[in-house]
């Protein structure tokens, strides 16, 4: 099992940033996908950012130029850097990893964290 601590969310002005955190209960090391999703108001969960398996990164097209995601592996956790906010990216963003236990992929979540930017 994975347990995922976020911290980073709250309100801020379109076209600031934001520094969101994701601590993981075991060495990152071990978990084979991890990164954030965001489901806004009255929309589906979609993928933000990520690393892979293989370490590379995937982000969602609205969010590349703006958004970094990064991570430090001694304190098994991730950044998500979020600069030139803008109101479109307001939503809940949670935090993802993904493990293979008996040759499946799990999904572990956090209990995710409120992101409004005003215009």
């Amino acid at each position: 099992q994975v347990q995922l601590v976020e911290s980073g969310g709250g309100l801020v002005q379109a076209g600031g940033s934001l520094r969101l955190s994701c601590a993981a209960s075991r060495s990152i090391f071990t978990i084979n996908a991890m990164g954030y999703y965001r489901q806004a108001p009255g929309k589906q969960r979609e993928l933000v950012a990520q690393f892979t398996s293989g370490g590379s990164t995937n982000y969602e097209d609205s969010v590349k130029g703006r958004f970094t995601i990064s991570r430090d592996n001694a304190k098994n956790t991730v950044y998500l850097q979020m600069n030139s906010l803008k109101p479109e990216d307001t939503a809940v963003y949670y935090c993802n990893a993904q493990v293979v236990s008996g040759g499946v992929y799990v999904a572990y979540w956090g209990k995710g964290t409120l992101v409004t930017v005003s215009s």
